[in-house]
């Protein structure tokens, strides 16, 4: 099966899609669910649909202080940026915002719900839905929205059935396409539950992270009852399909991964992940507090905590490239 090509069986199989939809349903803790409200207000009439991913979604570990994660689909970006400042203020230009988000869509932007207490603290990645569509489906150039769709994740707030409908529609493109970027991870026979640890492995590799591959094993225990009997459907399916022979609760892929095709996959998770790091430019302009939001998170996942000197922090983008390159090198990820 070449990289262009894609099971369709998935897809036209009602109660495949059920399946491949499932968790997306799944009631939001009490916090992120008025944290959506928030953000639905926040972003105006032009906000579509909110889906919920990361630690909070699926209750991996994550801290009181940790942001929320979420996706934003709206229709206008204009529209969306100037009725955040309205609404909680920015520091930066709606118009220079929108401007970015045609840039390696998505921008990943903090949104603060002061109201509350103590504060509420989501990290919301905008997308119009054409974007969203593109990067849920096999054109994609990019692994950051199928690399967490694939996991569990809550469609927490929708404007209208149509919206709904589809988003719904994009997030199990998403998972049905994940066969054709796990399988060459995958040994020669494999069950459900080893095919959910290679795609995480997989997707993990493909960004620069602060924690270890250890942190697979957990992400996996907290998804499990989602993901497994999900992707259990999708192998059933590429069975019935004769992409793969099942033996009881094991599978054996019947065609082997070609040398073009794998060159192919690994050109598209390098791509990816040179594509994640230039984001970062954008965190810089568009993310409140940046500085401070990466050296939590590299404290809280990898268990290094970086000091940072007052000329560090005033002019970071020249200073602090020591200290950074250092923490690459030596990050628990590269460890392994």
């Amino acid at each position: 099966m070449s990289m262009g090509a894609r099971p369709l069986s998935p897809l036209t199989d009602a109660s495949v899609r059920a399946a491949l939809a499932m968790g997306l349903d799944a009631a939001p803790s009490p916090r992120a669910g008025r944290l959506a409200d928030f953000l639905a207000r926040a972003f105006g009439p032009s906000t579509v649909a909110l889906v919920h991913y990361g630690s909070h979604a699926y209750q991996s570990d994550p801290t009181s202080e940790s942001a929320h994660d979420f996706f934003a689909i709206v229709e206008n970006y204009g529209d969306a940026y100037r009725s955040l400042a309205a609404t909680v203020g920015t520091r930066y230009r709606p118009g220079t915002a929108a401007a970015l988000n045609h840039v390696l869509p998505p921008n990943v932007i903090e949104v603060r719900d002061q109201s509350a207490s103590p504060p509420l603290v989501a990290k919301v990645a905008v997308f119009s839905l054409g974007a969203f569509q593109s990067a849920c489906s096999t054109g994609t150039v990019d692994h950051f929205v199928r690399g967490r769709l694939f996991q569990a994740v809550q469609l927490v707030w929708t404007r209208d059935p149509e919206w709904r409908r589809a988003v719904v529609s994009a997030v199990v493109e998403a998972r049905a396409g994940s066969f054709e970027w796990g399988r060459m991870f995958l040994p020669r026979t494999f069950d459900a539950d080893t095919y959910c640890s290679c795609l995480l492995a997989a997707s993990f590799a493909a960004e620069i992270r602060p924690e270890s591959r250890v942190r697979i094993s957990s992400l996996l225990d907290a998804q499990r009852p989602i993901m497994v009997p999900m992707y259990a459907a999708l192998l059933q399916s590429l069975a019935r399909g004769a992409v793969l022979d099942q033996h009881g609760e094991l599978y054996t892929n019947r065609h082997a991964t070609q040398f073009w095709e794998r060159l192919r996959w690994a050109v598209y998770f390098r791509r990816s992940k040179l594509r994640a790091t230039l984001r970062w430019g954008k965190y810089v302009a568009l993310y409140d507090d940046w500085l401070d939001y990466v050296v939590r998170k590299i404290a809280r996942r990898s268990g290094v905590e970086i000091e940072l000197s007052p000329r560090e922090r005033r002019w970071p983008l020249i200073f602090l490239w020591p200290k950074a390159i250092r923490f690459l090198r030596s990050r628990p990820q590269r460890q392994e």
